[in-house]
């Protein structure tokens, strides 16, 4: 009897299915197309997107928010090229992904076969895992490796690479063992003597400090950190994809205060979160000099990165909360609510709210940021799934958009990576429409950040996804020009040479991109249009939506005791 043979592209699709891979996002096109297919047979999900950076980007998405990797398809050369942007992002975010590469035939290496480039090399700046299957039976074993990698330690980018002629080779099916699933990544704790030690420094602080990191919410470590924020009393501060691992409504939330806290600070415990750039390096001005950190955060590499702790916790976040849980429970200490810290937090929060509603109660037309975002954040479910980018439209965005369950906002995030938005947003739908179908997305771009990724409105709308696109629109990057005024320099010569840089068509109609993808678009000018469109969004769960809403051009923050970055001037 005929032994029954298997494809590599089948092999490919059953070894991710082991690794319990369920999403896979990619453009198709030769040598891979047969692999889309054989994933889809397997039951993993295919979404084909419009560019390979948006479906990497997707892919790590998915890794985040269920905590197993997405898979991102592509082809060879330049396709793989272009998702080499959503690998790096991953990598800096700390995300898993496992990108599948098509390359070239082996039989035609070094001969200028077609879209030939040195794929394993080039992805090893970005990955932490790359390798090219040496044969039909290792496939397993590579994909295994991959998917274990990705979520193994820090989590990241992993790549492996399927050379044209594998994809549709065969093989007898009884020469190929498939790997069982790797284990869940091993969970370890912190030293008990550190443990011990930072609960000495936290009862002998005046000002005591939580900073809550995406790394807790990718840790699953809501339920242990909101027990250890109400049994001691603690201020806490999330970052911004740490928003929601403690509600942000919760009384304890010092957001709306968040560089007087960091400034006056003189303990502050990070959970997940790093000092780079995003917390200014725990370095002043923007921190007390003789402040003190405890840092708590998987990688060893990391603990004393750019200050030197005076605890460093090494282990998983949620075991090591559990560990100073255990130690409560044994010593019990709650943090003064009286205190004088208390009061100077509670006195900030509400200067930084009042300012924040006297801007949203603005009645002057075109609208500032402030007025859209408060009128967005009444309508808003509780659930819903936020996913933010731009400049001004995400800083503001993070400080009064609320987030009320972990893992429910998405952002540029470590790598301030533009374009990220749709790719997270259309991840976030897929997963919400498999285990929370009630749920909306709601993805709120600059129009200049929607500019990076806009054709995946096409994907959207071809996958029936229930996303809200809102794009604050204020002309430009940063800031723009309004018609008048960019029809009177344009007089003055080519726009290439007196056009600012930071300037993009006024008055631009984005939402006519849906008419075309048969979704649902609106042009808002007032607080009432925006109102009624929200609304209907979301009463329709059937047809995605965009939302193009104009805003004074120069529109801008309230003032700022620090510029988030300060180095331009305009």
């Amino acid at each position: 009897m005929k032994e029954e043979s298997l494809t590599g592209a089948q092999i490919l699709a059953e070894s991710l299915k082991a690794q319990e891979v369920e999403y896979m996002f990619g453009i198709v096109g030769v040598p891979v197309i047969e692999v889309a297919m054989a994933a889809q047979a397997v039951g993993i999900k295919y979404v084909g997107m419009r560019n390979e950076q948006a479906a990497c980007y997707a892919a790590s998405a998915v890794g985040y928010l269920t905590g197993r990797p997405g898979a991102c398809l592509v082809v060879s050369g330049p396709g793989l090229i272009h998702a080499l942007g959503g690998m790096a992002n991953a990598n800096v975010n700390c995300w898993p992904v496992v990108v599948i590469g098509g390359s070239s035939d082996r039989n035609q290496e070094n001969m200028g076969a077609f879209q030939e480039f040195p794929q394993v090399e080039a992805c090893r700046l970005y990955s932490k895992f790359c390798a090219r299957p040496s044969s039909l039976d290792a496939i397993p074993l590579v994909v295994e490796k991959a998917v274990r990698s990705s979520i193994y330690g820090r989590p990241g980018a992993c790549y492996i690479d399927i050379a044209g002629d594998m994809v549709n080779a065969t093989i007898d099916k009884s020469k190929v063992q498939y790997i069982p699933c790797c284990l869940p990544p091993p969970v370890s704790m912190a030293e008990p003597c550190a443990i011990a030690k930072t609960l000495s420094i936290l009862r002998s602080s005046q000002r005591p400090l939580l900073i809550i990191g995406k790394g807790a919410a990718y840790a699953r470590a809501e339920k242990n950190i909101n027990e250890f924020v109400d049994r001691c009393g603690l201020p806490f501060l999330p970052t911004p994809m740490g928003k929601g691992v403690v509600s942000d409504d919760h009384p304890n939330c010092v957001a709306a205060a968040r560089s007087r806290a960091l400034l006056h600070a003189d303990v502050i415990v990070l959970l997940g979160a790093r000092l780079n750039w995003m917390l200014h390096f725990g370095l002043p001005p923007r921190y007390h000099p003789d402040v003190k950190f405890i840092q708590v955060d998987i990688c060893a590499e990391e603990l004393g990165n750019n200050v030197k702790p005076s605890v460093a916790l090494l282990g998983d976040i949620k075991a090591v909360v559990q560990q100073l849980l255990e130690y409560v429970q044994e010593q019990p200490w709650k943090y003064p609510s009286s205190s004088e810290w208390w009061k100077i937090l509670k006195d900030k929060i509400k200067e930084n709210e009042d300012a924040s509603q006297e801007l949203a109660l603005q009645k002057s037309l075109p609208m500032n940021y402030y007025t859209v975002f408060h009128c967005i954040r009444k309508l808003l479910p509780r659930d819903c799934l936020i996913v933010s980018e731009g400049a001004n439209t995400m800083d503001i965005g993070r400080t009064i958009l609320k987030n009320f369950l972990p893992r429910h906002r998405l952002d540029a995030g470590t790598f301030g990576t533009m374009g990220v938005g749709l790719g997270f947003a259309i991840a976030a739908a897929m997963v919400a429409k498999d285990h929370y179908p009630e749920q909306r997305v709601v993805c709120i771009e600059g129009d200049s950040a929607f500019g990076f990724s806009g054709m995946e409105a096409e994907t959207i709308c071809r996958y029936n996804l229930p996303i809200i696109i809102i794009v604050v629109n204020n002309n430009g990057i940063y800031s723009g020009l309004d018609e008048d005024t960019w029809n009177e320099m344009t007089k003055l010569g080519e726009p290439a040479t007196v056009v600012p840089p930071v300037s993009l068509l006024p008055n631009t109609h984005y939402e006519q991109v849906m008419s075309a993808f048969r979704g649902k678009g609106y042009f808002i000018q007032t607080p009432l249009e925006l109102q009624k469109a929200v609304e209907a969004s979301l009463l329709d769960s059937r047809t995605p939506a965009l939302l193009n809403v104009m805003i004074d051009p120069s529109s801008d923050r309230k003032k700022q005791d620090f510029h988030w970055l300060t180095r331009s001037n305009l």
